[in-house]
């Protein structure tokens, strides 16, 4: 880097910062503060949602699967998040949209204790931030990676320099800081993205120019959708995961359906993120799956590929823009964390530990999120400086392995939770197949993956606690139903498809709950 690649790098922190101090006089209450006060547009809610499941792990860790596998990069991560998320905008953003607009809740977990109990809420919310802190931690220690190849910053450094930046102006300005500086880091990502492109095709002539390259015994192999570990079982599984995870069971993406004005929008603006998840990952994918020609990885997993390459074909100027690019992606996925995190803690937790948290207004309430997003941005960076131990092993393993494993037993009973069909599994459903869920993560991951010769494949570390829960939430609905009259009433309420113009735009947050667990004008369980 010189000072021209400094310089953007520069330019583009003190946009993120102003950002937020502007988008600081939008936020009044915590309803502004975490879902936008239901007023943001679709087409800023699909591109806040797209550009929040990015983050630097993009260009270390999948950048690695690239140079080593090829196209199964895009065929096992972005595809079936797109599939996904589209399916999701039928399922559940319409019913997402409705926490907000029909029964006020500022927090995607917030529901939880009118459709099951307070313990069950509470289980999911604990469960839900320690495996956000462990997630986002993962994510600052890519861009750390990425930083250190450039700069020769050691990992603590560039921690501490993007989550600095990412906590003032996600802390100041809410969802709205989130979602306008997420729609301007799209347009610095579409004009990185395709400089690299250009670059990397430009010196593909003497290896067969953009089709025949795929000949050359560099690339042998990179064009076969599945290889290696991930088979057709891991793609069929990861589906799975993504289906849940992408459409609010990883909570932030739950926020941007929230922050839009109707149930339509919400399914209008998982459309357009579904539509980017699968065309614009080939644009950044392509590069990487042509590395080998161009660069020789100095890391056995290959997560320093794209960074080399970039330092090699790029000008100064286009590199810091690609740099940028590296940048915005981690702190578009972490400030979104935050501040779904915040939401959690703020809503959920707070109230079930003081009643001082029940009776908080409006100005107090706001200050406790904030506060709040600090101090897990403050956790994340803290666990980021060990996702090279021996406990967390590498990047790609904490988000592939943990996150997609973790996820599934938090995810099951809050998504389902939402449908007619799950109507008769109440809390014993949900805390059983939450808590064998985890277990069986714990079992499955270690130890029989210890005992196992050669260890238990990826597909089945990731993909059976989440079925353990599946089948235990359906399961113990059948033979031990626990719907109620007030339990139905909540899920018709989120169910009904009358959404006219008193059910848009924003919605009061009503005071905090009382001491049952129950939501001021929402039916108690």
């Amino acid at each position: 880097m010189n000072s021209l690649d400094w310089a953007v790098l520069i330019g583009y922190f003190g946009v993120m910062v102003a950002i937020g101090v502007w988008s600081h006089k939008r936020v009044d209450d915590v309803s502004d503060f975490f879902t936008a006060g239901g007023k943001m547009p679709w087409w800023l809610s699909g591109i806040s949602h797209h550009m929040s499941g990015y983050s630097a792990v993009m260009f270390t860790g999948y950048a690695g699967i690239a140079y080593t596998y090829g196209v199964t990069s895009f065929v096992t991560w972005s595809f079936p998040i797109a599939i996904g998320i589209a399916i999701g905008s039928r399922l559940f953003a319409p019913r997402i949209n409705r926490l907000r607009s029909r029964l006020h809740v500022a927090s995607p977990l917030e529901y939880l204790k009118n459709r099951y109990n307070l313990p069950t809420q509470q289980a999911l919310a604990w469960s839900g931030m320690l495996l956000k802190i462990v997630d986002v931690g993962a994510k600052w220690a890519a861009i750390a990676t990425l930083l250190s190849v450039f700069t020769g910053a050691s990992l603590n450094q560039g921690i501490l320099i993007t989550g600095v930046i990412t906590a003032v102006y996600c802390t100041i300005g809410g969802l709205w800081a989130d979602a306008l500086t997420e729609l301007g880091q799209f347009v610095i990502q579409l004009l990185a993205g395709i400089a690299m492109f250009v670059a990397v095709v430009a010196k593909l002539g003497p290896h067969g120019g953009f089709f025949g390259v795929w000949d050359e015994p560099a690339l042998a192999g990179h064009g076969k959708p599945l290889v290696g570990q991930y088979s057709a079982v891991f793609l069929l599984a990861f589906l799975f995961i993504k289906l849940f995870e992408y459409n609010g069971g990883m909570l932030n993406q739950a926020q941007r359906y929230m922050a839009t004005a109707s149930p339509k929008e919400a399914a209008r603006s998982a459309r357009l993120s579904a539509a980017l998840w699968l065309v614009w990952p080939v644009v950044l994918f392509f590069p990487m799956w042509m590395s080998p020609l161009l660069v020789h990885s100095q890391k056995p997993d290959g997560s320093d590929a794209y960074a080399l390459m970039t330092e090699q074909l790029l000008p100064h100027g286009l590199l810091g823009l690609v740099i940028v690019g590296f940048f915005s992606h981690t702190m578009a996925m972490c400030s979104s964390d935050a501040n779904a995190i915040a939401a959690v803690f703020t809503r959920d937790v707070a109230p079930a530990l003081s009643a001082k948290a029940r009776a908080w207004n409006s100005r107090k309430g706001l200050i406790a999120a904030r506060v709040t997003t600090v101090v897990f941005l403050g956790l994340s960076m803290a666990v980021a400086t060990q996702v090279n131990s021996p406990t967390f092993k590498d990047i790609i393993t904490v988000v592939i392995k943990w996150v997609a494993g973790l996820m599934g037993p938090i995810a099951i009973p809050m998504m389902l939770g939402l449908l007619r069909t799950f109507r008769r599994s109440g809390p014993t459903a949900a805390l059983t197949s939450w808590g064998l869920g985890l277990l069986a993560f714990w079992l499955v991951n270690y130890p029989i993956n210890w005992s196992v010769e050669g260890g238990v494949p990826l597909e089945y570390q990731v993909s059976i606690p989440l079925a353990v829960s599946l089948v235990l939430y359906v399961v113990i609905g059948y033979v031990k139903p626990e719907d109620t009259p007030e339990r139905d009433a909540i899920i018709e309420r989120i169910n009904t498809d009358d959404d006219g113009p008193g059910t848009a735009g924003a919605a009061t947050i009503p005071a905090q709950t009382d001491a049952a667990g129950a939501t001021d004008g929402a039916p108690r369980g």
